[in-house]
């Protein structure tokens, strides 16, 4: 039986050390010995991974040098596989395939989700592989709207995750959403209007 907790896969001996130095290690002592971190997709997690619309893909090559990719489409493009494991279409790009590259030499991977509308964040550590080859599994995985090529799948395989408070998250909403209640605003303002002005010509 594994005695250690998820959470060890970012508290490392330095990462507990430095905890120890500023004063916070109790509270993530506290935090191991109760509920842990999570090492599976929990509904509120499929709630978050439903509305994505971006998130951040870490990765780093076999000599450490970190990479960070941004990943981005429609409401749903980051796929739910299993209880460990969600999915997207690597889409084509600018053909550098540092990710690709990073991959086949190290497996570790880390996603970083960003909720700016809502402020949250979310942190997921973890494998990630690529998938070549599989028709089937691409057409699943290949988002509903868009023009760009999907070349190949990466599975990102979940060790643990974690959500952080919105402290310092500033709110920003997508620019449909604000000329969607721009529009609601301004369909009031006419229907006002159009009062006002009904009312007017029944006084005259």
């Amino acid at each position: 039986m594994n005695r250690h907790p998820a959470s060890d896969i970012a508290f490392t001996p330095a990462v507990k050390a430095e905890q120890s130095r500023r004063g916070s290690r109790h509270q993530y002592e506290a935090m191991e010995r109760s509920r842990g971190w999570p090492t599976t997709i929990t509904p509120d997690l499929a709630a978050i991974v439903s509305t994505t619309r971006s998130f951040y893909l870490g990765t780093a090559s076999a000599a450490g040098q970190p990479y960070i990719q941004h990943r981005g489409g429609p409401s749903g493009f980051l796929k739910i596989v299993d209880d460990r494991t969600l999915g997207f279409a690597d889409l084509a790009g600018n053909r550098q395939y540092i990710t690709a590259g990073n991959l086949a030499e190290n497996p570790r991977a880390f996603i970083f989700i960003m909720d700016y509308a809502h402020r949250r964040r979310v942190k997921l550590w973890g494998t990630a592989r690529i998938i070549e080859g599989d028709a089937d599994l691409l057409a699943q995985m290949r988002p509903p709207s868009g023009n760009a090529k999907a070349e190949r799948v990466i599975l990102f395989t979940i060790e643990a995750w974690d959500r952080n408070c919105p402290q310092h998250i500033p709110q920003l909403v997508p620019i449909e959403a604000a000329e969607a209640a721009l529009q609601q605003l301004r369909d009031r303002i006419a229907e006002l209007e159009g009062e006002l002005k009904r009312c007017t010509e029944s006084h005259q």
